[in-house]
Parts: C-alpha cells; sequence; structure tokens
C-alpha cells in the first residue's frame, strides 16, 4: 500500500518549521540589539562644543575704476561704510589684488578709496581681512 500523503508532508512541515524558527531566533538576535544601540545614542546628549560668531566684516564691490587717477569707486550694499583712512583689500578669483584706502567722498552705499598698490577691476570684492 502507498503511503499517506499526510505522512509525505510531515517530515516537510517539520522541516519548515524548524527553519522559520531559526530564521526568527537569528532576526531577534540581529536586529533588536542594533535596534537597542540606536535609540540609545539617539537619546544620548551631545555635547556640543560648536561656538558661532557673527560675521561683522565689512564687504564691498569695486563699481568704477579710475586708472590715471588711480583711485576706485566702492559700493558696501548692506549700508555699513568703512572709516575714512582705513586700508581694504581687493579680490579676484579668490586672490588678493590690491590694496585701497578710503579717502572719500561719500554718496549713499558707495565711497571712494585710493589704489595704494596692486591692479584694480570693477567687480573685485572688497574686505577688511
Amino acid at each position: 500500500m502507498p503511503p499517506s500523503p499526510m505522512k509525505n508532508l510531515l517530515p516537510v512541515s517539520l522541516l519548515v518549521l524548524a527553519l522559520a524558527a531559526s530564521g526568527c531566533a537569528w532576526t531577534e538576535r540581529h536586529f533588536s540589539s542594533h535596534h537597542h544601540a540606536t535609540s540609545q545614542a539617539k537619546s544620548a546628549p551631545v555635547a556640543s562644543k560648536t561656538i558661532v560668531t557673527p560675521d561683522d566684516s565689512l564687504a564691498a564691490k569695486v563699481v568704477t575704476v579710475n586708472a590715471v587717477g588711480r583711485f576706485v569707486v566702492l559700493n558696501f550694499p548692506d549700508g555699513r561704510l568703512p572709516k575714512l583712512d582705513q586700508h581694504l583689500f581687493l579680490y579676484r578669483g579668490g586672490l588678493k589684488s590690491a590694496e585701497v584706502q578710503v579717502v572719500g567722498p561719500q554718496q549713499d552705499t558707495s565711497i571712494v578709496a585710493d589704489i595704494v598698490s596692486g591692479d584694480a577691476q570693477a567687480g573685485d570684492t572688497v574686505r577688511d581681512q
């Protein structure tokens, strides 16, 4: 007499059950500790030593250059103008290209500066550092 289909399914179902149980145990062991560690890391306070200071340096653009008179007209868009006789530096492409000295006159957000050294072009960036 041929074996019944139920008897053939019994070893297969036991094998499936064993594999499923081992998979659940593996998942629990590997993922629960990871989850526990990440939840602790998120809840732990983080000591920050970052210091934030405002940038109060002057910044402007060269509007006009008079090569014969060796002076430039600087525009300070934020309205903060430098002091008379203050030395500023012109940058082109991130490199220092000239030094200027503020001499005036002033009109609105623009002021005149003499070229002390270097070469100035319209569009150069002006900074006090």
